[in-house]
């Protein structure tokens, strides 16, 4: 996806360094309290994987091809801290999602063919057989896994974000986006919830909230920055981090919690050894290690689970 690593590159590794000189124009709506002033972000560099050693019992969990050729095709969608990323060299992969992987593909003895794709491109691609696995905070619902295998190892979900000139306070129940626009990412789950409770605007008498999608993170920040956009839903992990790191915007918390997991074709014959991969790796602290360097220990699980069913 050149167009995401382009964008990564630049901006997205930083999103607070969205200094947006589009804000000069001088609409006071293009230039929210703050803008110019973003901090710096610090990307952590603790390395949390080396360490990991083989899971013996993990890894004859495999299937014996597997454990022949060593391999395996992963996926990963890119976007932001700190999920997965670009560093500033604009090649480097970093955030929890790559460390997860790592740490899981250590601990069962193999290297993984790591390809970045699109969000929205991976679970199909996992269906047709291109990849064997996929990551980018893929939220477990009712609905995937119909079509997907989930192998949890974070607990996220949805949330909003504001400018701080937003009226919004916090968001519980979507009638409160009523007659504003909304700007999410494209095939996910935000997108699905958004259009697919569009009704409760009309049903309270109200107009109808405008959804708008990004494949770009940074296009997406940019879009609430200088107002063509009122809120922001996105995950958990992301907003806080986001607006940590830029003046002038407000997390306005959490709306729901969705289970996280790496993502595999239905019926997946390699479930059963990334669920005892990860739990391997909270037994021996280094799934602690990693929450710890992103931040996000809030999202810690008790255990992995092949699938769970949606949270509700």
């Amino acid at each position: 996806m050149p167009r995401t690593r382009h964008t990564a590159a630049f901006a997205l590794i930083t999103v607070a360094a969205l200094t947006l000189t589009a804000c000069g124009s001088g609409d006071p709506a293009a230039a929210p309290a703050g803008a110019g002033n973003a901090q710096k972000v610090k990307i952590p560099t603790t390395d949390v994987v080396s360490a990991v050693r083989k899971d013996e019992a993990a890894a004859r969990l495999l299937p014996a091809e597997v454990r022949a050729s060593g391999t395996l095709d992963l996926a990963t969608s890119v976007g932001t801290p700190p999920g997965a990323f670009y560093r500033e060299d604009g090649r480097t992969l970093a955030g929890a999602d790559v460390d997860f992987a790592d740490a899981v593909a250590r601990a069962l003895g193999l290297k993984l063919n790591r390809e970045v794709a699109s969000f929205d491109a991976i679970l199909p691609a996992l269906g047709s057989g291109k990849y064997d696995v996929g990551t980018g905070n893929f939220g477990v619902t009712d609905e995937r896994r119909k079509t997907i295998d989930f192998v949890t190892y974070i607990n996220d979900g949805q949330g909003f974000a504001v400018r701080d000139d937003s009226d919004l306070k916090e968001v519980t129940a979507l009638a409160q986006l009523c007659g504003l626009t909304v700007a999410t990412n494209a095939g996910t789950t935000f997108e699905a919830t958004l259009e697919a409770n569009k009704s409760v605007c009309a049903d309270a008498g109200e107009k109808a909230y405008d959804v708008k999608t990004y494949t770009d993170q940074g296009a997406l920040w940019i879009s609430l920055r200088q107002g063509r956009s009122d809120v922001v839903m996105s995950t958990i992990n992301g907003l806080r981090y986001a607006v940590a790191q830029q003046e002038g915007l407000r997390f306005l918390g959490e709306f729901k919690r969705l289970d996280v997991g790496f993502a595999f074709k239905k019926g997946t014959p390699l479930a059963p050894a990334f669920r005892a991969a990860v739990n391997g790796l909270k037994k021996d602290g280094t799934y602690d290690r990693i929450l710890k360097k992103w931040g996000t220990d809030e999202s810690a699980i008790d255990e992995s689970r092949i699938s769970p069913p949606e949270i509700r």
